[in-house]
C-alpha cells in the first residue's frame, strides 16, 4: 500500500510524460494530494514556458469556468489537457465542458478526487457516486481505489491514451475519435505531504515528442491537396456539386473545392472561409438553388443553417461525407451521407463542376455580400444603433489572430455578413459540440493562455452574462491577452428571428414571448467589468467601433457594442428580399 501523497506524485508525472502541459485546478480537500503534486511541477505563474518536465497550473474557484478553461487549453494548443475538482458537486459541475469535449473530439482530462470506498454510500460528508458520473459522454472513465500506485499508473495511461484516440500504450489510433475522459482517483488521509517538496530531480522529464504548447494547431496548411491523377479522373464526370465546410472542416476542404471548380458553403468555425471559390452569404442563396444541386460533399459538421441541413436532407441529392478519421459528432449510420475516407474516392463522387459552375454561385453571393452590406449600413444611419451583421464583417476584417465565436446570433452574424476575401482571422475556435452558450469567456481564456497569442472572442450580452464569472482571476495568476466584443442589445435576439418571433406578433403573446425567451436585462456591464479589473469601452457608432478593434489586445479587455434589437427581424427580412431578387437576376 501507498500513502496518497506518493500516488498523486506518481499520476503527476505520468501525466507530464504523457504530453500534458496545462492542469486547471479548483480548490478542495479530497483533492490535495493532486494539488501539492502539482505545485512541485509548476512553473511561475509570471513565466510563459518552464523546463522540461513542469507543467503550468491555472487555479479557477468556479468548477464550470475550470471545465471550459481547459477545454479552450486543449483546443489551443492540441494536446491534452486536464481539470482537477474534489469530490462531490465540484465534479458534477464539469458535465457542460465534458459535454461539449465529447461532441468537438476535445482531448479533456477529468481528474476528479474521490472518498475511499469505505466511505462511499454511509452519508459521508461530500460524497456521492461520482465514478462513471460523466456516463456515455466520456470516452473512457477509470474509478481507482485508494493507495493502489500501480491501479493508479494504468489507470492513468489508459485514459490518456482514451483521450487522444489512441489505442492503450501505443501510438496507434483507436476506432474512436479523441474526447473527454475521467481518471477518478480515491485518497485516503492523510492528504497532505509529509515532508517537503519534492526536488527538481525527483520529477520525470517529459519525452521530446510532446506537442509545443505554444502551437496553434490546426491553422497551419498542412493537409495533402487533390491528387492530379484525382483531378483528372473528377474531371471526366462533371457534376453540379457543391462543397459544405462545416466547423472544424479545415483548409483541406476549400483546396479541394478549389480544385474541382465547385461552389464552397463555409462556416466561419470552418476555416475554410477564404477559399477561391467560397460563396458569401449562402445561406440566403441556397433556398434558390436547391433545385439545380445534383450532389454535395461535407467536410466537418454542419450546425449553423437550417437551409444547409435542408440541401443534405433533400433525398434528390446525393451526399458524401469525407471523414478520414473517426468522429465524434454523430453516431455510425445516423446520417444519409454515403461516409468516404480517401480523399481521391471523394473527389470520384463529387466530380468537377460544369464551365462556370462555381463562378456562377460566386458571383451571385458577391452581388448579395454588397446589397447586404448596404442594408446593414443604412439601418445603423437610420439612428438604430449598430446592428450586428455589421459588427460581424467589421470584427472580422480588423481580427488578424485568433477568434472565438459564441453561439446563438453572433456566429450565425459571422456567417451571414463575414467577407470571403481580403483579410481576416489566423484562426477561428467555437463551441459547435453542443453549441451551449455556457462557458464562453473561460473557453476563450483557456485559449489565449494555451496559445499564448492575442485572442478575441465575440459574443452576446445574454451568453457574456452566462459567463462573466470566467473573468475571475485569482492573484497572481496568469493573465490571458483576451478582448471580449458583446453586441449588447438587452437581452436574447435570436429567438426574435427564429419562430417565436411571429408568436411574439400574436394578440396576447407578446410579453409572455418577451419574458421568456428575449429575456430583458439592465445589468451594467461597465461596473460588472470593473469589479473583476477589466477594461471597459463603450460603443455606439462605426468609427467608435473600428478605432476600438484597432487597438492591440493586451490584458483583459471588453468592446461593449450598443445594439437595438426591436428592428432585427426587420432588417433580416430585408436580406431575404434582397436574396430572392439576386437569384432571381434583379
Amino acid at each position: 500500500m501507498t500513502d496518497s501523497t506518493t500516488v498523486a506524485r506518481a499520476v503527476v508525472r505520468l501525466l507530464i510524460d504523457g504530453g500534458v502541459r496545462d492542469v486547471v485546478v479548483c480548490p478542495g480537500s479530497r483533492s490535495a494530494p493532486l494539488a501539492y503534486a502539482l505545485a512541485e511541477v509548476a512553473v511561475a505563474p509570471d513565466e510563459d514556458e518552464g523546463p522540461a518536465g513542469r507543467l503550468r497550473l491555472h487555479v479557477r474557484i468556479d468548477e464550470r469556468s475550470a471545465g471550459f478553461t481547459a477545454l479552450g487549453l486543449a483546443r489551443g494548443t492540441g494536446v491534452p489537457a486536464a481539470v482537477v475538482t474534489t469530490s462531490g458537486t465540484a465534479v458534477g459541475n464539469l458535465m457542460p465542458a465534458v459535454m461539449e469535449a465529447n461532441h468537438s473530439a476535445v482531448p479533456l482530462l477529468v481528474i476528479s478526487a474521490d472518498r475511499p470506498e469505505e466511505l462511499r454510500g454511509t452519508g459521508a460528508n461530500q460524497t456521492t457516486r461520482q465514478a462513471g458520473l460523466f456516463g456515455v459522454h466520456v470516452r473512457e472513465a477509470v474509478d481507482v481505489p485508494a493507495d493502489d500506485i500501480d491501479a493508479a499508473l494504468e489507470a492513468a495511461s489508459r485514459v490518456l491514451a482514451a483521450a487522444q484516440g489512441l489505442l492503450p500504450g501505443s501510438s496507434t489510433p483507436a476506432a474512436t475519435a479523441p474526447g473527454p475522459v475521467q481518471l477518478n482517483l480515491a485518497f485516503r488521509d492523510p492528504l497532505v505531504p509529509a515532508g517537503d517538496p519534492a526536488v527538481d530531480g525527483d520529477v520525470a522529464a517529459s519525452d521530446s515528442s510532446s506537442t509545443d504548447a505554444g502551437s496553434v494547431s490546426g491553422s497551419g496548411d498542412e493537409s495533402t491537396p487533390v491528387s492530379h491523377a484525382a483531378r483528372s479522373a473528377a474531371a471526366t464526370t462533371p457534376h453540379r456539386t457543391v462543397v459544405v465546410a462545416g466547423d472544424g472542416a479545415g483548409p483541406e476542404a476549400a483546396r479541394f473545392a478549389a480544385d474541382l471548380g465547385l461552389p464552397l458553403l463555409a462556416e466561419p468555425s470552418s476555416n475554410a472561409r477564404h477559399g477561391a471559390t467560397s460563396v458569401a452569404a449562402y445561406r440566403l442563396l441556397l433556398p434558390h438553388l436547391f433545385e439545380r444541386v445534383e450532389r454535395a460533399v461535407l467536410f466537418g459538421r454542419p450546425t449553423l443553417s437550417r437551409p444547409v441541413a435542408a440541401l443534405l436532407s433533400r433525398p434528390e441529392i446525393e451526399t458524401a461525407l469525407y471523414a478520414p478519421t473517426p468522429v465524434a459528432w454523430f453516431d455510425p449510420g445516423r446520417r444519409r451521407e454515403r461516409v468516404i475516407t480517401d480523399l481521391a474516392e471523394l473527389a470520384a463522387f463529387a466530380g468537377s463542376g460544369p464551365d462556370g459552375w462555381a463562378a456562377e454561385w460566386t458571383g451571385l453571393g458577391a452581388r448579395l455580400a454588397t446589397r447586404l452590406t448596404a442594408l446593414a449600413e443604412a439601418d445603423a444611419r437610420e439612428g438604430h444603433g449598430l446592428n450586428g451583421p455589421l459588427l460581424a464583417a467589421h470584427l472580422w476584417a480588423a481580427t488578424d489572430g485568433i477568434l472565438v465565436a459564441g453561439s446563438s446570433n453572433p456566429i450565425r452574424d459571422l456567417d451571414l455578413a463575414a467577407p470571403v476575401d481580403g483579410p481576416g482571422p489566423l484562426r477561428v475556435i467555437a463551441n459547435r459540440g453542443v453549441a451551449g452558450i455556457d462557458g464562453t469567456i473561460s473557453t476563450a481564456s483557456g485559449v489565449a493562455l494555451g496559445t499564448g497569442r492575442p485572442v478575441r472572442v465575440l459574443l452576446g450580452d445574454v451568453t457574456y452574462l452566462h459567463d462573466a464569472t470566467g473573468w475571475y482571476l485569482g492573484a497572481g495568476e496568469r493573465e490571458p491577452d483576451l478582448q471580449a466584443v458583446v453586441l449588447n442589445d438587452a437581452g436574447g435576439a435570436i429567438f426574435g428571428l427564429l419562430e417565436h418571433g411571429r408568436v411574439a406578433r400574436r394578440p396576447g403573446w407578446t410579453s409572455a414571448v418577451e419574458r421568456l425567451f428575449g429575456t430583458p436585462q439592465q445589468v451594467d456591464l461597465a461596473a460588472l467589468a470593473a469589479a473583476y479589473g477589466v477594461r471597459h469601452q463603450r460603443v455606439a457608432d462605426l468609427d467608435a467601433l473600428d478605432d476600438a478593434l484597432a487597438a492591440p489586445i493586451r490584458g483583459r479587455s471588453l468592446i461593449e457594442v450598443v445594439a437595438d434589437r426591436s428592428r432585427l427581424a426587420e432588417l433580416h427580412a430585408s436580406f431575404t428580399a434582397a436574396a430572392a431578387d439576386i437569384a432571381a437576376g434583379r
